[in-house]
């Protein structure tokens, strides 16, 4: 297993921090060690408490090395779409080789130029993200790198976000003891593998229901243009069945589980299960039924919400329907209950990778694929470095590191477009 294959990606949510440990061999994912644990000090994407985040990312990143006995370094990190503005960018190059082929070198400087706007001091730049390339007026190029030309241009997508969220996160990855190899915005990354072509280019909406809040993410034209971020997601589902219901939140998150359902006209009157109340030693008998109207109702308002979003972005018509993902997306009846809501087509998506075929690992399997296309796009080494030692002293000894000089003379065009990062890491 070569080193230079394997990935690491890191989703900070809500409900749970997930750790990925992946190996890319000729495009195909293979999921060699999972960590996946409670999170605390998070509230609807944001972090609230640094110390309670910076145990539960330990926690998880101790689980996935322990799947493996080597220990985890640097990760490809995943941002939440809170505070996220996307602007379209453009930049303009004259091709620099005299026999006039388009090179790595034109490539890194069309790019670059592209960057040369004034920014909000309270923003920072996450990633850029090329649309198309134009060589002498001819459009719609993916890679123009040995054409023949004069003008090169670039139509690109610029993705930035509050500079305190991101200062926060950062933080709190440094303080864990990793490294941030890659950033990368969490719908970009995850609806970029779960669409197909065909949806990506005639438009559709890719919805992640995580614990804490919900994630727009509009693809048209091959590329996302829209996102926006809906402070409703499973967690108040939960609260709803725990208040009505009078019995714990833990125990209210295995009834979802086990017995929850989105759909009241399908949902099951026949079978009953017992409640344990709080405060007295008796026991409530509920239905299927009777809890899904409780779930349904929150769900229509979630997805009354999301048409309101639809509305706010000016988004009359999703010719590719809506997919939907995340861990909330697992309940019974959800997709038929979004069909009525939402009045378009309406499918589910699971990553179908072996040890995580579960929505709610969408974002961890697309941080690495998205950072593994980067990484063949842009030329640069791919994959990270694991190191082989106890996963015991690696606790022990766990510290950010710096890059080697080998890892910086490297460095790729999209690392060259987040010098930011260092500041963070000084």
């Amino acid at each position: 297993m070569s080193q230079n294959e394997l990935y690491v990606s890191l989703d900070i949510g809500s409900s749970s921090v997930k750790v990925l440990i992946g190996e890319m061999n000729d495009d195909t994912l293979h999921v060699i060690g999972v960590g996946n644990v409670k999170s605390n000090g998070i509230r609807k994407g944001a972090i609230v408490d640094i110390d309670a985040t910076v145990q539960s990312i330990k926690k998880a990143v101790d689980q996935a090395e322990r799947m493996i006995g080597m220990s985890i370094r640097d990760v490809v990190l995943g941002i939440p779409a809170n505070q996220v503005l996307l602007q379209q960018v453009k930049g303009v190059v004259a091709v620099n080789s005299e026999n006039r082929e388009i090179t790595d070198d034109d490539l890194d400087r069309v790019i670059n130029s592209a960057q040369v706007m004034s920014i909000p001091p309270e923003r920072e730049l996450v990633n850029l993200v090329p649309k198309q390339f134009i060589v002498d007026h001819l459009d719609e190029i993916k890679d123009p790198r040995g054409m023949i030309g004069i003008r090169l241009e670039m139509d690109g997508l610029m993705v930035t976000t509050s500079k305190t969220i991101l200062h926060n996160i950062l933080r709190c990855v440094e303080r864990a003891g990793l490294e941030v190899r890659e950033i990368y915005l969490q719908p970009l990354a995850a609806g970029y593998f779960a669409l197909s072509d065909d949806e990506k280019n005639h438009g559709t909406a890719f919805i992640d229901i995580g614990g804490g809040s919900t994630t727009i993410a509009v693809f048209e034209e091959g590329h996302m243009t829209k996102t926006a971020v809906i402070p409703v997601g499973g967690d108040h589902i939960t609260k709803d069945l725990s208040i009505v219901l009078k019995t714990t939140t833990e125990q209210a998150e295995k009834i979802k589980h086990q017995f929850g359902h989105a759909f009241y006209d399908d949902a099951s009157d026949d079978e009953l299960f017992e409640v344990p109340v709080i405060g007295v030693d008796t026991k409530e008998q509920y239905s299927q039924r009777y809890i899904s109207e409780i779930i349904g109702v929150r769900l229509e308002e979630l997805f009354e919400l999301i048409l309101d979003e639809f509305y706010r972005m000016g988004i009359q018509d999703i010719p590719g329907g809506v997919v939907l993902t995340g861990g909330s997306s697992k309940l019974e009846g959800i997709a038929p209950l979004a069909r009525h809501i939402l009045q378009t087509r309406v499918r589910l998506y699971t990553p179908d990778y072996i040890g995580v075929r579960e929505p709610q690992y969408a974002t961890s399997t697309g941080l690495i694929r998205y950072a593994h296309a980067q990484d063949e796009f842009f030329g640069k080494d791919s994959g990270q470095a694991l190191e082989p030692i106890p996963v015991a002293a690696a606790s022990a000894s766990k510290k950010p590191k710096t890059q080697s000089k080998n890892q910086q003379d490297r460095e790729g065009v999209m690392d060259k477009a987040k010098k930011f990062f260092d500041k963070f890491f000084e």
